[in-house]
């Protein structure tokens, strides 16, 4: 039986997404407050991420399933080593190439995913010892629920004909019940964009307890 899996999630554009805007300053201030230095971004699109991460002198590899994000990552950004793998891969296949990491990063990536706790678990696998996960997703909570729900906003928000678009609504508590089934602390969560409890993302930090 063939796996569930979408192969092909559109990347065709080398600029960043609009959400690139507002959520990458936040994970580079994240990064630079756990002194990461080895950043692993787990579903690095076209590599714009990276780029900011070499930019702000750290030292990103970039992971991508879908092979037009990784043409497109290579082709724009040579000097930055980029890996076909996703999630449902071997993490030992990227080990035999990649020394452990400092932090793995994965924005507006675990949304998309059949089976998210095994991005959680490919993470660890790749952290050394006292290493960090920092992720990114659309933001769920009452009041922005409530929000979608009186300016009917919920078709447009859980639009079910984006080929390989969002699978997964999560919030606050059930991304944490995820990533500590999967044995990580949370150390710190906030929200990005728009005012507090309407933000258009929330970030993470766990480490693996």
């Amino acid at each position: 039986m063939a796996r569930n899996i979408v192969h092909d999630y559109g990347w065709t554009k080398t600029e960043g997404p609009e959400s690139c805007g507002y959520i990458a300053p936040r994970i580079l201030d994240l990064l630079a407050g756990l002194q990461a230095k080895r950043v692993l971004d787990i579903g690095s699109g076209n590599g714009s991420l990276c780029k900011s991460l070499q930019d702000a002198g750290l030292e990103p590899v970039g992971m991508e399933f879908d092979k037009g994000g990784i043409e497109i990552s290579r082709r724009l950004y040579p000097e930055i080593r980029f890996y076909n793998y996703g999630v449902e891969d071997d993490p030992g296949e990227l080990r035999r190439f990649e020394a452990e990491f400092d932090a793995v990063v994965s924005t507006e990536v675990i949304e998309h995913l059949f089976s998210p706790h095994l991005l959680p678990r490919f993470a660890a696998r790749c952290l050394r010892r006292g290493g960090h996960l920092v992720l990114s997703t659309p933001y769920h909570g009452y009041a922005k629920n409530l929000a979608l729900s009186v300016f009917d906003k919920w078709d447009a928000h859980h639009t079910p004909l984006w080929h390989g678009g969002h699978i997964k609504f999560w919030s606050r508590r059930t991304l944490s019940a995820l990533l500590a089934e999967n044995g990580y602390e949370v150390v710190d969560f906030g929200g990005v964009g728009r005012v507090p409890y309407l933000w258009k993302s929330m970030i993470i930090v766990a480490r693996p307890a």
